[in-house]
């Protein structure tokens, strides 16, 4: 598997309002890419971290706001059992299982995999891995996936916050190597 993963994209955090990976950085030659989110820490306590993906009308990297995303997922905590996380026809996708902290030590780490970006006759969808110390104390993940109901091609994701800016992390998009 080495050798598999092709850097395309790569984004640190400094106090941002919003993070897009692809975009203006987008590589259509990849059926299948990875997102890498390490280490994002937000400046607001207690909010949602959010993602949307991104097209390339009426430039790249705009993200696409309208209300055809459905997810669904299970959350896991480390103080309780786990429940189901899911919703429909929303204008974008929860990147957390829990509301975000801010902080030492509440980090949000991700690996995200994306498919059929480049097809415009079929819908994006995405599966999500993600583990964060949350605004709680207590740790949480979420394991799931969910789609963009319009067909059309994307060419990116976007990451913010319901409330403050991310103060800091990694957003790092690979392409797979067929």
């Amino acid at each position: 598997m080495a050798g598999s993963l092709i850097k395309l994209d790569e984004k640190i955090a400094s106090s941002d309002g919003s993070i897009t990976v692809g975009g203006s950085n987008w590589d259509s030659s990849y059926d299948v890419y990875m997102v890498k989110l390490s280490n994002i820490v937000v400046s607001a306590s207690d909010t949602q971290f959010y993602a949307r993906f991104t097209v390339s009308t009426p430039s790249a990297g705009t993200p696409d706001t309208s209300a055809n995303y459905d997810r669904a997922s299970k959350r896991f905590f480390a103080n309780s059992s786990f429940t189901n996380f899911n919703g429909t026809n929303e204008t974008n996708f929860y990147a957390t299982a829990a509301n975000v902290g801010s902080g030492t030590g509440k980090a949000v780490n991700n690996i995200m995999y994306l498919f059929n970006f480049n097809n415009a006759s079929e819908y994006s969808f995405y599966t999500i891995e993600n583990t964060q110390y949350y605004s709680s104390n207590q740790l949480t993940g979420i394991q799931g996936g969910g789609v963009l109901t319009v067909a059309q091609a994307t060419d990116g994701v976007q990451f913010y916050t319901a409330t403050g800016n991310i103060s800091s992390g990694v957003f790092t998009l690979y392409g797979l190597k067929k």
